[in-house]
């Protein structure tokens, strides 16, 4: 069933969903607030843990009671998880935002792409992500220039407008179209167990989620929260920083050209070039103490998990034979998740020792995430699951 409204509809929460206004200062919103940095990756690993918790039960539900009411009621919680961030005082408030953010990214995860992929012709899914993403950036970068303009300092303003934002997205939710089909019980019980035995001895394709989580979790823990450290460190004022945020925003919007570059340099070949391109940012970063070159080597290291991202979801989808599209992404997710724990904790103790070591590691994850791809890519070749459509 395609319908171009599930696409407009998504098109729009993905905006409203962008404008995060303390997005420049998320990091420095949260110290104001008594966290320190350490504290922040153990919140965000609990938060991944707690996902990989409810992925599954997610995954299930979403196809047993629709993607529509899983949307639905996964922009509910988000709007709740803003109305707490906007007045979290502490550690404990800031858990229970992201134990909220939790239980939405689980329920949103597979879901709202498993939409757009139903809602649109395969061809040109790849495509349709990365406009999804590009509009998304697109509303961060809106929020973060009224930031610099109209905001500055006052942090739980840019609270309270993301939290408004919010709102505004779930209710456009209300609009979507289901589009998975009705079923009985009994078969859907009895597919869960057959998605769940094929998704795992896919062992091929689980070594390629592992590599793409390396590099989106590098990207996500640097240049989201270790950016602003280094930035201080290069000594750069507040102003500056949320024209630079707007300038890491840009380079987010370039997932929508991911499919362009994808069918002139092929999948391995391009993927393999953003997967170097974000290593050698960070050991840029581990190296120096310029603010301009900082800046330039986060730009890279974001344009690249940026263009790979449509490229990863679309490979996803395309592994998925079956009707519980919902379940086996979600089963992916878990992997990709566990993966993200487990770099949390260890860029936090890096950082707390030094913000270079940190960055060293990034690189290292990004190599070890394209050694897993090219593992991946040796042993499929290019079959039609893992090259692009022509």
């Amino acid at each position: 069933m395609k319908t171009k409204r599930n696409i407009y509809i998504l098109y729009a929460i993905a905006f409203l969903q962008g404008m995060v206004f303390y997005g420049p200062v998320a990091t420095l919103y949260r110290q104001a607030a008594g966290v320190s940095v350490f504290q922040i990756t153990v919140i965000e690993s609990i938060s991944l843990a707690l996902c990989i918790g409810l992925e599954l039960p997610w995954g299930i539900a979403a196809d047993k009671i629709g993607y529509k009411r899983t949307m639905i009621i996964s922009c509910a919680v988000y709007f709740l998880s803003k109305v707490v961030f906007w007045r979290a005082d502490g550690f404990a408030d800031f858990l229970l935002e992201r134990i909220l953010l939790s239980v939405v990214m689980a329920g949103m995860s597979g879901c709202d792409v498993s939409i757009l992929y139903l809602s649109s012709k395969e061809e040109e899914s790849q495509k349709v992500f990365g406009i999804y993403q590009f509009l998304s950036m697109t509303g961060l970068l809106m929020s973060s220039l009224l930031f610099s303009v109209c905001i500055g300092e006052d942090y739980r303003l840019a609270g309270f407008l993301t939290m408004v934002s919010y709102g505004a997205a779930a209710v456009f939710s209300l609009g979507i179209k289901e589009v998975k089909g009705k079923e009985t019980k009994k078969e859907r019980g009895q597919r869960f167990f057959s998605v769940l035995i094929q998704t795992v001895k896919d062992r091929n394709f689980l070594l390629a989620i592992i590599g793409m989580a390396l590099l989106a979790e590098t990207n996500q823990t640097v240049t989201v929260f270790l950016s602003q450290l280094q930035y201080v460190k290069a000594g750069m004022d507040l102003k500056t920083m949320g024209v630079v945020y707007i300038l890491v925003t840009l380079a987010g919007m370039t997932g929508m050209w991911s499919y362009w570059f994808t069918r002139r340099l092929g999948s391995f070949l391009f993927g393999l070039v953003l997967f170097l391109g974000g290593a050698a940012a960070c050991l840029v970063l581990s190296s120096t103490e310029s603010a301009v070159i900082s800046v330039g080597a986060v730009l890279v290291l974001r344009l690249s998990a940026s263009l790979f991202s449509p490229l990863s979801t679309q490979l996803q989808n395309r592994r998925i034979k079956g009707q519980d599209r919902a379940t086996a992404l979600s089963i992916y997710a878990v992997v990709l998740e566990s993966t993200g724990v487990v770099t949390n904790i260890l860029f936090g103790r890096a950082a707390e020792e030094d913000i270079s070591n940190a960055m060293v590691l990034g690189a290292v994850l990004c190599v070890a995430g394209a050694c897993l791809f090219s593992i991946f890519y040796r042993r499929e070749g290019k079959n039609r699951d893992f090259s692009i459509s022509r």
